[in-house]
């Protein structure tokens, strides 16, 4: 525990030296590092998949210098400092376990989550939903709300009637795919992309994972494409494009 200490004393000791020396570091605001931020939980995210530990170590420590950046840039500002983040958590982790902290009974772990939500609303929370973030990717966005919702009973009772739910939504988007208006097209696809997610949550798939490998996967082939050609692209047939395809798919 002291060397783990040591270490994030380090870091914070080295973020007030580089506020005060470093021109860049002196620059930065929470606007300006925003989109930094995004990138690197983006790098965290990449890294994960892969499975790559050395990768995960380095992301997660270049996300723990920007949450003590953040703090910093508030403590300069006399809002809060880096004490009072983790305090904060620390405290909203001790509420929300009452299980562990109190005196609940739990007996699995949808249990824990339903208490989660409920004692959300009990702090001043206006909905179950209110937790989602409005910039979320809209299949993460997506997920969390259904995952959100299910802990007050908003749920279907088994997956044949998540599925039948898939199957109304692509018929009612047959129907106004020809005679439609684009607003109709395009509203009734996005019933099928939610119907869809809800379903592979409902089976314990994480629907953007699995996006995320195929988009890989599609990558991997199509550059296999490119790379053993004869000619462009442009001048084969999608025949012969075809025959390399099903090739990468042995390799």
């Amino acid at each position: 525990m002291q060397e783990k200490l040591e270490a994030f004393r380090r870091l914070l000791i080295i973020m007030d030296e580089l506020r005060e020396q470093c021109p860049w570091d002196r620059k930065q605001t929470m606007q300006s590092l925003r989109n930094l931020t995004i990138e690197e939980v983006y790098e965290l995210a990449d890294a994960i998949l892969d499975e790559n530990l050395e990768e995960i170590k380095e992301e997660l420590g270049d996300i723990l210098l920007h949450m003590v950046f953040y703090a910093k840039i508030a403590e300069e500002q006399k809002a809060f400092d880096i004490a009072d983040a983790l305090n904060a958590v620390c405290e909203k982790l001790i509420n929300r376990h009452p299980h562990i902290y109190g005196d609940v009974t739990v007996e699995n772990e949808e249990d824990v989550k339903k208490n989660w939500e409920q004692l959300k609303l009990k702090e001043g929370k206006k909905s179950v939903l209110s937790g989602v973030p409005n910039s979320l990717p809209a299949m993460v966005k997506a997920y969390r709300m259904q995952e959100k919702t299910k802990q007050v009973g908003f749920e279907w009772e088994n997956a044949e009637q998540v599925w039948d739910k898939v199957e109304e939504e692509i018929a009612e988007f047959k129907e106004v795919m020809h005679s439609g208006t684009k607003e109709q097209r395009e509203d009734e696809f996005g019933d099928i992309l939610f119907s869809l997610i809800n379903y592979a949550r409902f089976n314990g798939i994480d629907p953007e994972t699995a996006l995320e490998k195929v988009n890989r996967k599609f990558k991997k082939r199509f550059e296999y494409i490119e790379a053993h050609a004869d000619k462009s692209l442009e001048e084969m047939s999608l025949e012969e494009m075809d025959a390399l395809w099903d090739e990468a798919k042995r390799v």
